[in-house]
């Protein structure tokens, strides 16, 4: 196995990484005071973004976007990582894949304008009453002649703020199964001002102030069925097929994270004294950088390994859940480590810690809980054995 970048690999990481550190890092403090991500500075940003060739990465060439391998987009999404969530998300959109199971005519009204920085895209699967468990989801879309009437709600769903239209998953029938009843699920595009389609106020957040959530309504909402995203009753192959690789972006951000905190905590184990030395010299210190370097290695070939298998088509459940779940849980103990080693001072808002240690909470939530995940591997091992 050849663990080397290619010469393209290092251009990626080279010009990514300077482009965070260039334009998003100045304006970090300031989202972080307000909680608020202005629109004139995302449309300024985002005009650099597609002229630097960093706008819809993920996006394969044939519609517009950057169309990297897998493992190139992971080691991009790396280094866009280490900067303010919102910021980067908004700013240096990476629409969502699914958008590329649509028909022709679906492209070019939904993927084109998200790739061309005029639009941006949201999902909405969670609902208050049933998270990780989307089979239990109340929201329904129900056939009338060539129509869909939607009905019910959405939460949690990220950036519906800014989003011009929703790819929606609605319940649209059951089917009987050995456990019982299942939900039959479907997708639906639904533009933002279609009539009995509402978009609230979410949350307040602790991590990634200025990425906003939202609680989505739907009374006796209409759309066409040509707003149908794939198959009738097939929401979750659509979603399998092209949202898999989601759980390693989610990974792979966590990864720039934990290593701009874990720079910051060599760099002042090196420099601050205490007894005579730096404090690195003490081993209370010293087996922390060490266990820390140690946790960021094994979370980062766990999740090159994935996305390598992820683009030969050989990665299982397994695999992705295992790299999500090592990369989240790592960069909640750097995060941590690295406070500790700064004492007091990681805790101040002059340094980037303390929000890489908020931000570092949700990530073993979204896309998967760690439980979920655990899960997923436990079930793997077991079926293989029968049980």
């Amino acid at each position: 196995m050849n663990f080397a970048f290619t010469e393209e690999q290092e251009m990626i990481i080279k010009t990514t990484k300077a482009f965070v550190e260039a334009e998003l890092y100045p304006h970090e403090k300031a989202i972080e005071a307000t909680g608020v991500l202005d629109m004139d500075l995302v449309r300024e940003i985002q005009k650099k973004a597609i002229d630097a060739g960093l706008y819809a990465a993920n996006i394969p060439e044939e519609f517009g976007g950057a169309g990297l391998d897998t493992p190139s987009w992971l080691l991009y999404e790396k280094e866009l990582g280490r900067a303010n969530y919102a910021l980067h998300w908004t700013a240096v959109a990476r629409p969502s894949n699914i958008l590329c199971a649509g028909t022709p005519e679906q492209r070019a009204r939904y993927l084109a304008p998200c790739v061309a920085g005029e639009k941006w895209d949201c999902l909405a699967m969670t609902e208050p009453g049933a998270g990780s468990d989307l089979r239990g989801m109340q929201a329904t879309a129900v056939a009338d002649g060539d129509d869909w009437v939607l009905n019910g709600s959405k939460h949690f769903i990220s950036h519906a703020d800014i989003a011009d239209f929703a790819i929606c998953f609605m319940a649209t029938g059951e089917e009987d199964t050995p456990r019982g009843k299942k939900k039959l699920i479907t997708a639906f595009f639904v533009d933002k001002g279609t009539k009995g389609f509402s978009v609230l106020d979410g949350y307040k957040n602790v991590s990634h102030r200025g990425y906003t959530n939202s609680v989505l309504q739907f009374d006796n909402c209409r759309i066409h069925n040509e707003q149908v995203l794939g198959e009738v009753h097939k929401g979750f192959d659509v979603a399998n097929d092209w949202l898999g690789a989601t759980r390693l972006q989610v990974g792979a951000s966590c990864l720039g994270r934990a290593e701009r905190a874990f720079e910051y905590a060599v760099d002042y184990a090196a420099n601050r004294h205490q007894f005579g030395q730096p404090i690195g010299k003490f081993q209370g210190v010293s087996f922390k950088l060490a266990d820390m370097a140690m946790e960021m290695k094994a979370s980062e070939l766990m999740i090159l390994e994935a996305g390598w298998k992820y683009e030969q088509g050989a990665a299982t459940d397994a695999d992705m859940a295992m790299a999500k779940l090592k990369a989240t849980e790592m960069l909640a103990m750097v995060a941590d480590e690295a406070i500790q080693i700064h004492g007091g001072m990681g805790l101040m808002e002059d340094l980037p810690l303390e929000r890489i240690w908020r931000d570092a909470r949700i990530e073993r939530i979204w896309e998967g809980t760690s439980e979920i995940q655990r899960h997923i591997i436990s079930r793997s091992l077991l079926r293989a054995k029968g049980a």
